[in-house]
């Protein structure tokens, strides 16, 4: 019981400490670093429209959430040690900005002014909370914003009721193209109205487990579609962009409209 306890009260100074350091980029980041912004928006942005589209005055915080974890230290180690290197790049950076150790892509970086010191600002404490919120945001964001995926024989019954199509997510932890599909498509607003409207989604870590009916991906990411039945429409390996991605659920859809006919 003590040990419980114990946890308990870890568990409310973590909460707590991510409160602390959402408030504190409020206070001292804020004005010029934007929380999110769709990656389809960005690129845009950036790409085709040399920042007059947006006319950001930094990165956005899911850009950065996700650059500073994949350039600094070893993203596949220790997640506390991953942690701790990320937070102490991210602290030597405010207080000593400098263009040259920045970890955006040049393609965003030009549009930017090197950002003024914070030194006497920010506190290391607060620097630390702050790297704490920062490393979570773009997982944060993910969990919020994209579909919540239900386990193959629930999502079967609930295409079953409710006439939609199951479609499932052959993926992998460490697969990149997973995770750059998890955060620049899946949770695009259209894209998510598109699977809540007429799918059930179901996402299996193929290294960890096996496909239900027999199915193979041949790589991930790979999308399985299925209907109430349990018969296989569309079984596509890659990564799709937003609108591509689109264009194969409208497929799916086509699909499970040709086989009820038959």
């Amino acid at each position: 019981m003590k040990q419980l306890f114990v946890i308990a009260i870890l568990l409310s100074c973590v909460v707590l400490f991510a409160g602390e350091g959402e408030a504190l980029f409020g206070k001292k980041c804020a004005s010029c670093h934007t929380p999110f912004i769709p990656m389809s928006k960005l690129k845009e942005n950036f790409l085709d429209r040399n920042n007059t589209l947006l006319k950001l005055k930094a990165p956005t915080l899911n850009q950065l959430s996700y650059r500073l974890k994949q350039r600094i230290g070893d993203p596949k180690g220790d997640e506390d040690i991953h942690r701790m290197e990320v937070t102490a790049f991210m602290s030597d950076y405010v207080l000593h900005p400098d263009k040259q150790k920045s970890v955006c892509l040049e393609e965003v970086l030009r549009y930017f002014d090197t950002m003024p010191s914070l030194k006497g600002q920010v506190t290391e404490d607060e620097l630390e909370a702050i790297g704490d919120y920062l490393y979570d945001f773009d997982k944060k964001v993910i969990a919020q914003k994209s579909v919540r995926p239900k386990g193959f024989e629930e999502a079967l019954k609930r295409a079953k009721k409710e006439h939609k199509i199951v479609m499932i997510e052959a993926m992998s932890e460490d697969c990149h193209f997973c995770r750059k599909m998890e955060r620049e498509v899946m949770i695009e607003d259209d894209v998510v109205k598109a699977l809540n409207d007429d799918f059930i989604s179901v996402v299996i870590d193929v290294k960890k487990h096996a496909l239900p009916l027999g199915l193979k991906a041949p790589l991930t990411p790979t999308f399985i579609f299925v209907d109430a039945s349990g018969k296989v429409l569309l079984n596509i390996p890659g990564a799709w962009g937003k609108e591509d991605f689109l264009a194969l659920l409208k497929e799916a859809k086509e699909k499970a409209k040709a086989t009820k006919k038959e």
